[in-house]
């Protein structure tokens, strides 16, 4: 009985977040370890479906790293970064267009529907759903009078997000589900970040919350213990003083930018995590990072 009584808390912990969130909507970008062990997938797409089910609107951008390099280096092409971009040629757009819209993509949209929810697979060209510009060359010095131009090749910024195509899903309770790769006004190609689109679609939707799933528990201090809230000053802090480093450096910019457009709050959590999106959203106490303007 005593553990009935625990299930029934757990709901009750739970209520004011189901009245409150009802009706708005949630962008995730699904990426790392959480995309590659099948009890996560199977997590992952049961927790998207409950929240579609109670009346959450949820929009999924996904990554595709691995999956990409696996393809890449099968086909004896040789991966190069910059900055931790992807410089990408003509080929390698090939195979990141192929991996991400045409095999990831589809995986998540058939696990989805397979576990009993309704989703529908997307890339920037769909509807023009991304529009996006060809990032300029980077200038990096190499020494304190020279320095060297790299073209990062077809990765893109986006430029613009056309979320009608979203709006209708939405409406028709369908589940979207978007590869990062965009769409220039010359019909051509681009790679974009998977974070950057997936908080462009949250400023465009007006969304309530953009939830970043990374394979670390959150924000973390100097002693490397989780900050569980941040403003947005308490974040500009963080990397001006180099408390934050690596990857974690983007994902806070990242939130910044649509903090600064309209978007409620920004979320970071491990999405390793059995069941990590419930445990965030609907827990007093949360699992990870939450920032608030």
């Amino acid at each position: 009985m005593e553990n009935l009584i625990n299930k029934a808390k757990v709901l009750m912990e739970a209520l004011p977040y189901l009245q409150k969130f009802k009706g708005k909507r949630f962008i995730f970008k699904y990426g790392g370890h959480a995309m590659e062990d099948e009890e996560l997938k199977k997590g992952f797409c049961l927790d998207i479906i409950l929240l579609k089910l109670i009346g959450i609107h949820p929009i999924i951008v996904h990554g595709g790293g691995p999956q990409i390099e696996k393809v890449l280096s099968q086909m004896g092409i040789e991966a190069k970064f910059h900055n931790g971009l992807r410089i990408t040629d003509s080929n390698t757009m090939d195979v990141v267009e192929m991996v991400l819209v045409g095999k990831v993509n589809k995986e998540i949209v058939g696990s989805i529907n397979h576990f009993g929810g309704r989703a529908i697979g997307l890339s920037g060209k769909d509807g023009n759903l991304i529009l996006a510009n060809k990032m300029d060359p980077q200038q990096v010095k190499k020494t304190k009078r020279t320095s060297e131009i790299i073209d990062l090749g077809l990765v893109g910024d986006v430029a613009k997000i056309n979320p009608q195509i979203l709006t209708i899903l939405e409406d028709s309770w369908f589940i979207p589900v978007i590869a990062p790769v965009g769409v220039s006004d010359a019909g051509i190609s681009l790679n974009i970040n998977a974070d950057n689109v997936a908080a462009a679609v949250a400023v465009a939707l007006n969304a309530e919350k953009l939830l970043l799933m990374t394979d670390v528990d959150g924000v973390k201090n100097q002693k490397e213990n989780l900050i569980p809230k941040l403003n947005i000053k308490e974040t500009k802090d963080l990397i001006t003083k180099g408390i934050a480093t690596g990857g974690m450096i983007p994902k806070l910019n990242c939130a910044l930018d649509a903090l600064s457009q309209g978007v409620k709050t920004v979320h970071i959590f491990n999405g390793t995590m059995q069941h990590a999106i419930l445990l965030e959203i609907f827990t007093d106490q949360g699992v990870g990072t939450l920032i608030e303007p």
